[in-house]
């Protein structure tokens, strides 16, 4: 009967803790994470751009495919207060049709080795030390093993994105994994209605949505350039409500609160 009690009490303490809304800074009712994958011209041409009129900060999850033309504009976009966060080096997948590398004969050490050379990398552009990871095709397993808690243990990241998850609302610190964290994935040409559905869903929640972009106006998984447009129109018209940071500050704001101390 004591056990039965004790169980009860925990049951009704684990509803209390996820029914809280989380306190957002400055009083704001929700937080949105902007991403952009694969460092993609059209994300420096047109998203960009867009971006700095209104005044709102973003991620940008690179790999090595930058070039003498591009990387000045990266390292320009860091010091502008964007962040640069770590794609690997190669962006190694499944589908080897689909992407250069497959990542079949891939181990999870051959990973570590990948993502901690991309850290050195992006430390070469932008002199940061803590770095956020995207995993590519939002796959956390090479050569058929998932290397999530070996990336945990090298301790090269510091938050990881997953994506694909169109029920990406997170509204409980206590449960997000880090290193799992969910993100809302596009399909090409996914219209405003969409994207910004998402955003009201997210503020009425008064949780966190993290949103993963390709291609804007142009390369592939595109988001049509006004679409890309009316989004960011939507978030500043909200801008008294809705926080839109960076991954690594809005994870560490959260990690805060689920007391992680941030590094």
């Amino acid at each position: 009967m004591i056990k039965i009690c004790f169980l009860f009490a925990g049951l009704l303490i684990g509803v209390r803790v996820a029914a809280q809304p989380i306190e957002w800074p400055h009083h704001k009712k929700a937080a949105i994470v902007l991403t952009y994958d694969d460092a993609l011209k059209s994300q420096l041409d047109t998203a960009v751009p867009q971006l700095r009129r209104a005044g709102l900060k973003a991620t940008f999850f690179l790999t090595a495919d930058m070039d003498y033309i591009t990387l000045p504009r990266w390292r320009k976009l860091a010091k502008e207060g964007f962040e640069l966060g770590n794609h690997t080096l190669f962006h190694p997948c499944i589908n080897g049709a689909d992407n250069p590398v497959s990542s079949d004969r891939y181990t999870p050490n051959q990973m570590m080795r990948e993502i901690e050379v991309m850290n050195r990398m992006l430390f070469a552009v932008d002199g940061q030390t803590d770095r956020t990871y995207a995993y590519p095709c939002t796959e956390t397993a090479v050569g058929g093993q998932d290397y999530v808690d070996t990336l945990r243990r090298y301790g090269l990241i510091k938050y990881a994105r997953v994506g694909g998850d169109t029920g990406a609302v997170i509204t409980n610190p206590a449960t997000l994994d880090p290193l799992r964290v969910p993100a809302l994935g596009l399909e090409g040409h996914t219209p405003a209605d969409a994207l910004i559905g998402f955003v009201k869903s997210v503020e009425n929640s008064g949780g966190m949505g993290v949103i993963m972009f390709h291609g804007i106006g142009g390369d592939y998984i595109t988001t049509d350039t006004d679409v890309h447009q009316k989004l960011v129109d939507y978030l500043v018209e909200h801008r008294s409500s809705i926080w839109v940071g960076t991954f690594r500050e809005v994870m560490d704001f959260v990690m805060k609160k689920k007391g992680v101390g941030a590094r």
